[in-house]
């Protein structure tokens, strides 16, 4: 079976237990790493300010249109929709009228969307939120499309990494950002034992006996071991085509934030 083929069906099979298994292996520390992906997912670009200066910032930020791929059950795209209506609650009345933007969704697995449409669902968000299953090395969108391109560890399960890469920038628009965050191993060696140590031999017996699949949570340590470094995947990024790459560690280390602009 192809290896895409293969990442399809191993996250149908966890999604109905996806949520509760991340949040428990991560002590739901991965909620305040979107926290300060989201801070600079709002933030402008030099070339949008250039662009646009006499746009009030939160007029600008409340309309942008974002793709979030490999988006799985939806919880980046739900912060993204609830920081977009928090900024249009806020800004004056006159911009109140302005179109609001948009987050669209994309993933290969339907089990992880469907428990992303009720997460959307019970939060109200309809109206600032799509879902389509979609690969994200053939995107169905025009060039030039989105004012941000995010993927929240999603870009280690990429077939062709670089194919991906290049089709996300050929859907942003000139001066728009892309934004991914993705696990990486720990460089200071004892943190580095440590997450070894859990993520080879603890998270697959927890996420096993949990959610039914301990070949899923063998895979899914082994993608992150397997996951270029900093400055490796900093260097893949200008390759493809990014400006202005850069990279910011949290938690010592275990997640790592990238970012790029389309020049």
């Amino acid at each position: 079976m192809p290896r895409k083929e293969k990442i399809h069906d191993m996250f149908n099979s966890i999604a109905a237990d996806y949520d509760k298994l991340n949040h428990i292996m991560s002590l739901d520390i991965d909620k305040s790493w979107r926290k300060r992906a989201l801070r600079r997912i709002l933030k402008s670009t030099r070339d949008e300010r250039r662009a646009g200066r006499e746009i009030d910032e939160k007029r600008r930020l409340r309309s942008i249109e974002v793709l979030d791929v490999a988006c799985g059950t939806g919880d980046f795209s739900i912060a993204i929709a609830e920081a977009m209506r928090k900024i249009a609650k806020d800004s004056s009345d006159s911009s109140k009228d302005d179109a609001m933007g948009h987050v669209t969704g994309v993933d290969l697995s339907e089990g992880m969307l469907e428990v992303m449409k009720d997460k959307v669902a019970k939060a109200g968000l309809e109206d600032l939120i799509s879902c389509e299953t979609g690969d994200c090395e053939n995107l169905r969108f025009p060039d030039n499309s989105f004012d941000r391109v995010t993927v929240a560890f999603g870009v280690r399960n990429f077939e062709n990494r670089e194919k991906g890469l290049r089709e996300m920038l050929r859907v942003l628009k000139p001066g728009g950002k892309l934004v991914i965050l993705e696990l990486s191993v720990p460089s200071n060696a004892f943190m580095r034992w440590l997450f070894n140590l859990y993520f080879i031999h603890i998270l697959p017996l927890i996420g096993g006996s949990i959610s039914g699949d301990k070949a899923a949570y063998r895979y899914l340590p082994a993608s992150v071991l397997n996951f270029p470094g900093k400055k490796e995947f900093s260097s893949i990024l200008r390759d493809c085509g990014y400006a202005a790459v850069g990279h910011k560690a949290f938690t010592l280390g275990i997640c790592r934030m990238y970012v790029g602009i389309k020049p």
